[in-house]
Order: C-alpha cells, then structure tokens, then sequence
C-alpha cells in the first residue's frame, strides 16, 4: 500500500476513534496528508474557501429557519389536524395521520429531526391516550420522518446536488426524484399500520362534523401554501432553489406572527440562533470535507475504490446490493451529512463506470443513509424518538424491528427499479 494512502487511512481512522468531531476529524486529517505528502498547503485552503463560495449553499440556512419557525409556531399540531381528515377515521387511523402528517411537515421541513420532534411531540401522547402502546407511537414516527429525507425540500438532497456537482444532479432534479419514493415509503408504513391496527384492533376516530372540518381545512391551508412555495416554485421554474427558501421563510414569519400568533417574540433570538448553530456546523463541515475529498482524489482512493469493486464483479446490481451494504454499516456509525459529503466523491465514479444514473444513485444514497438516521449507536432521529417519548433506546429499537424491514424492503425497490426514482425528472427535463 502507498504510503500517503497508509497515512491518510490511519489517521482519519485514529481521530474518529478517539471521539474527534467528524468534521474536526475531516479536515485534520487533510492537512496531515497534505503535509506528509508535500501536496500545496495554498491549494488546501483555497478548496476550504472555495467550496462554501457556492450561492446555491444559502438554499440551506433558509429552508432550516423556515422549518424551524414552522415548527415552533404551531404548524405541526394544525398538519396533525388536517391529516385526520383524511384518515383519522379507519382502524389505526391515528396511526396513519402520523404517516401522513410526517409526509405534509416534511415537505415544509426538510429534516426528519425536526419532523420527529414536531410531529411526536403532538401525536405520540395522543397515540398513547387514544390506547396505542408508546413504543409503537415512538417508532412510527421515527420511521415515519424518514420522508423528510426524500421529499422537497430535503437538505440532504441539496447536499448531495451540491457535492455531487454534475450537469445531471441538479437541485431540482434530486427533488423531482424523491417525490415518487416518498410515496412508496408512505404507503409502505400505512400497509404495516394497517396490518398492525387490524392485529391489535386500534380504535377508529370519530367523524368530525362539517363545520369543525372546515375551520380545520382553513388552518391548515397556510402550512399547505407553503408546500406550494417552496416545491410547486422550484419544480416549475418559476423560482431557483435559492429564491423559494428565501420567500418560504418570508412566508413563516407572515404566517407564524400575523396568522397563527402562537409563538412569542421573546423566544425569537433564541430561534434564529439555533439556526446559524445548525448552520455553521454544516457549513464547517462542507469545507473541510472538500479539502478532503481533494486530498483523497490526490491519493487516488476514488480511483481505486472503483478498480476494487469492479474487480468483485461488473454486474450493476450486484454493484448496488455491496455499496448498499458498505452504506448500511457505515450509517451505523456516522451521521448522513458527513457520510453523504465524504462518500459521494468516492463512489460516483463507480456508479458512473457501471451505467447507473447519479440521480438515482442520490436517492439510493438517501434511502439507505435515512435507515442510518433510526438505527443506532449513532441514529439521531432515534434519540429524538426516545427523548420525545420518554422511553429507552433499547426499548425503541426493540419496537422497532418491523419498521426495519419495511424499510429495507423500500430501500431495494429503489435501488432495483429505477423508474421510481427517474421518471418524474425525466418527463419534466
């Protein structure tokens, strides 16, 4: 082995071992190799700078202030609400309002923490009230906030857009394609609610009447404007990615301040600095993981990444099943973003050697990574579920099983038919 490479590997391994932040750990381990190997410390540092001067990079500060003001505004309980409309009515229907509420508020939100914290803290409660054990109000919704990883406006689709940085994966692309597995997983968790409901006989909700219905529907058609904006405006064309996260936080205060008039003002510094929090995490992040994904095509581990997996076999499925399972492990250790922004430079050359679309690799990526955000050690939307719920973590996963496989099973449909993932991009190209 290359002695660079030796280097590169042991320290990046080292740092994580011993607890280093990720993103600490990235960027150390960039300049160490870059230092032993005599690479220019100058180009270093301008890949740091360059890769945040991005404008499309502003698509994420906004579309989180507006998922976290919606959030705390009173938008999530009104979703919950509305949902009920729809299927409050049926077996286990309190089941799949969660569903379908995790589905509405991650298409405002983008982040399945925020779905799992917003849309738990109303129906897991209620869930147990209504005669549903905890544990599976806790795991539903975790694994129901899974679709705010696929659906628009997901910021790790714009991440992996971003990272990507091909003529193909563009940012409107990858939430074109998410659409259509968003669906497949939402009906997924209602067939296995239903199955569940049926089981264990739930209770059905009462029909609420008419007039109730409407004051319901009018409350909640704020928060569906929103959707409109942010995913109707990028899909269209009618706005950039950029612009339509600008407007739909524009939207939030209007909406938040002037209409719904839950949140108080007092509470707002705190808000808008848990977002530039968030923010700069990512932010730092993105450059240090561009200084080593240049580190890395320095090394010419991309390179040899590929010529080790073909050499296993140049079938594309069976390409896909080996880079799912490294995905899967992997999710079992790291966080999606640093995972997204580290791997992505590695494996598209494989995808692409092997004829695999990058978008719909971008969404094999998301799927799988998204079982890594419920499993643990490190699952950080399980730890939001037990927090929420205030149960265990040995005890939410133990619940969990189920929804693991109903998972695994979305995970290969689309992996292995790639019209879900392809054919809205393609018909509206």
């Amino acid at each position: 082995m290359d002695m660079t490479l030796l280097v590169f590997l042991v320290t990046f391994v080292v740092l994580m071992a011993v607890g280093m932040p990720v993103a600490y750990a990235v960027g150390l381990t960039a300049v160490v190799v870059t230092a032993f190997a005599d690479f220019s410390l100058d180009g270093l540092i301008i890949t740091l700078f360059h890769s945040t001067d991005n404008v499309n990079l502003l698509t994420i500060p906004f579309f989180v202030f507006a998922g976290a003001i919606m959030a705390e505004g009173g938008m999530a309980r009104r979703l919950v609400d509305f949902a009920g409309l729809f299927v409050g009515w049926i077996r286990g229907g309190l089941a799949l309002v969660n569903i379908l509420a995790s589905t509405l508020f991650g298409a405002i939100s983008g982040s399945s923490v925020a779905d799992t914290a917003s849309i738990g803290s109303v129906l897991i409660p209620e869930m147990e009230r209504k005669g549903y054990p905890r544990s599976f109000g806790a795991v539903l919704t975790a694994s129901a906030s899974v679709q705010a990883i696929l659906v628009p406006p997901s910021h790790n689709s714009v991440l992996f857009a971003i990272v990507a940085n091909t003529a193909a994966v563009t940012i409107p692309a990858m939430f074109l394609a998410g659409i259509i597995p968003t669906l497949v997983l939402c009906g997924t968790l209602v067939v296995l609610c239903l199955i569940a409901a049926r089981k264990n006989n739930y209770p059905k909700e009462q029909r609420l009447e008419l007039r109730r219905q409407l004051k319901i529907a009018a409350d909640a058609i704020w928060g569906l404007i929103t959707i409109v904006i942010i995913s109707g405006g990028i899909l269209s064309g009618f706005f950039t990615p950029t612009e339509s996260g600008a407007i739909a936080c524009v939207w939030a205060m209007f909406v938040t301040f002037f209409v719904y008039r839950e949140y108080k003002i007092k509470d707002f510094p705190k808000l808008i600095h848990r977002t530039i929090k968030t923010v700069t995490m990512v932010m730092v992040l993105i450059a240090f993981a561009a200084a080593f994904g240049s580190v890395m095509m320095l090394v010419g581990i991309p390179q040899q990444i590929t010529s080790a997996l073909l050499s296993l076999s140049e079938n594309k499925y069976i390409i896909l099943m080996i880079i799912n399972i490294m995905l899967l492990l992997l999710g079992l250790l790291m966080d999606m973003a640093p995972l997204i922004l580290i791997l992505t430079p590695i494996l598209l050359p494989v995808i692409t050697k092997v004829g695999i679309d990058p978008v719909h690799f971008g969404i094999i990526m998301m799927t799988n990574l998204g079982i890594g955000l419920i499993t643990p050690p490190v699952g950080s939307v399980l730890f939001v579920a037990s927090a929420v719920s205030g149960l265990k973590v040995e005890q939410v996963v133990k619940s969990m099983m189920p929804f693991y496989l109903a998972l695994f099973l979305v995970l290969m449909a689309v992996t292995y038919m790639p019209v879900l993932s392809l054919w809205l991009p393609t018909t509206f190209r």
